[in-house]
């Protein structure tokens, strides 16, 4: 995101992030948050085994209360402690993750024989670096584009870094930028890396990850894009 355009695919994680708002009318009380919902939702055992509660797959205001805080954490909307799909969907990614352990190429979809290579699985939307067969950094959770502003899949070379870049397109900061198709780059966000929908294009990172790769990486390096983002 930033310098080159394409259909507009490149933009800041930020603009994922809902953040709830409290308006004050004069004379009038600020507006209430919605609050907790009694519902069961569809996946609610599946929800309450993840968070490490009792599984009867029933709706309790602790229930509620522990779903809640984790929607909130991750800028999940409405953030009502229902155990809808896009909650489930975000834990069962994070389980997904956790699976790869510390063999996140163990199908042997990302390249060993370049070298030096980042890999992005945009499947189970992780990233890690890796020196032919060799695990160098990672695997590290990424938020990669949403639907209809995808990642675009293939083998690119890192062509363009800039430390301390700004996009030319939405004016919003994007730290330790390092380009490697058209305006997509690997940059650090301030959300969480399962914020839903996703970015515009561009392979988000926790500002210790993007440093980590910024140390790693060089121009001309490979990248690695394959897969598809759950729901694009």
């Amino acid at each position: 995101m930033g310098r080159i355009s394409r259909r507009g695919w490149v933009a800041a994680g930020l603009a994922g992030l809902v953040v709830p708002l409290t308006v004050t009318v004069a004379g009038a009380a600020p507006a209430r948050a919605a609050s907790c919902t009694t519902s069961t939702g569809p996946y609610q055992k599946q929800v309450e085994k993840f968070l490490g509660r009792t599984a009867d797959g029933k709706q309790s205001p602790a229930d509620c209360a522990a779903t809640r805080a984790f929607q909130t954490k991750h800028g999940i909307t409405p953030n009502i402690g229902y155990a809808g799909p896009v909650t489930w969907g975000v834990m069962s990614l994070m389980n997904q993750q956790k699976a790869a352990g510390k063999t996140p190429n163990a199908a042997g979809k990302c390249p060993v024989n370049k070298g030096r290579i980042a890999c992005v699985d945009l499947t189970r939307q992780l990233s890690w670096i890796q020196d032919g067969g060799k695990l160098v950094y990672g695997p590290v959770p990424v938020r990669t584009g949403r639907d209809g502003y995808e990642t675009r899949t293939g083998l690119t070379k890192i062509y363009w870094r800039d430390k301390d870049h700004v996009s030319s397109i939405y004016d919003v900061p994007m730290p330790y930028s390092q380009f490697f198709d058209g305006g997509q780059a690997f940059h650090s966000v301030g959300v969480s890396m399962w914020n839903p929908p996703g970015s515009h294009g561009c392979v988000n990172m926790t500002k210790a990850d993007a440093t980590k790769y910024w140390s790693l990486l060089k121009k001309g390096d490979d990248v690695y894009v394959y897969g598809r983002k759950p729901g694009t």
